[in-house]
């Protein structure tokens, strides 16, 4: 499953973002888990960026919507810079329905080295108000960049409990059909000035995914 990664812009910071397919609106809020989480070199997301993943196999409205998440959605803990998950959890790391865990990015010169040697294989534990149950989950199209749904393209209705929302502002010319706003669930807009300080999941006092 190969895919083009774009890259567009949000007034709030960067978004990755792969083609998007008309959306249906069945499924909308159901879970799902990033591709790039099968990844082992991947040590996850940041919750300044924006991540529309289409063609996923996983949701019915084939879209996989990570909206300003921090780390892995299959590890709320994450793990420690030599791979150690934190007390109390269940173990570090690994590739979702596997038991690989995850590496970093290895220098393919040196392998007994990291392409990033201050992160080596640190994965950042989730954040309490934006933990992958609020911010990582099926949706779709709903509006275009200037808020309207022109009859030339298709569009999603959001279902009770979601809220149609602008996400992606800009993007490569060629590629304009994939600006404009997508489900997201009530209460759980971005706001760089508050996000994330609730604190980050604990295995013991604050947890996530459980």
């Amino acid at each position: 499953m190969n895919r083009a990664i774009l890259t567009v812009f949000l007034v709030a910071g960067s978004v990755f973002l792969l083609a998007v397919p008309a959306c249906k609106d069945e499924g909308v809020g159901d879970p799902c888990t990033p591709e790039q989480e099968y990844d082992p070199s991947f040590l996850g997301f940041n919750e300044k960026e924006v991540n529309v993943e289409s063609k996923s196999f996983q949701c019915r409205t084939r879209i996989c919507l990570v909206n300003h998440f921090r780390g892995r959605a299959s590890c709320p803990y994450g793990q420690s810079t030599d791979g150690n998950a934190p007390a109390g959890a269940k173990g570090a790391c690994t590739v979702p329905g596997t038991v690989e865990p995850i590496t970093g990015l290895i220098d393919a010169t040196r392998p007994d080295s990291f392409r990033d040697p201050r992160k080596k294989k640190l994965v950042e534990r989730q954040c309490v108000d934006r933990a992958a149950d609020k911010a990582v989950y099926c949706s779709c199209r709903c509006a275009d960049i200037n808020g309207d749904q022109p009859s030339d393209q298709t569009f999603c209705k959001c279902p009770d409990g979601f809220a149609c929302t602008p996400l992606v502002t800009s993007i490569g010319k060629g590629n304009e059909g994939l600006t404009g706003s997508y489900c997201i669930k009530d209460a759980t807009e971005y706001k760089a000035d508050t996000a994330c300080n609730q604190g980050d999941c604990d295995p013991v006092a604050k947890k996530c995914g459980e």
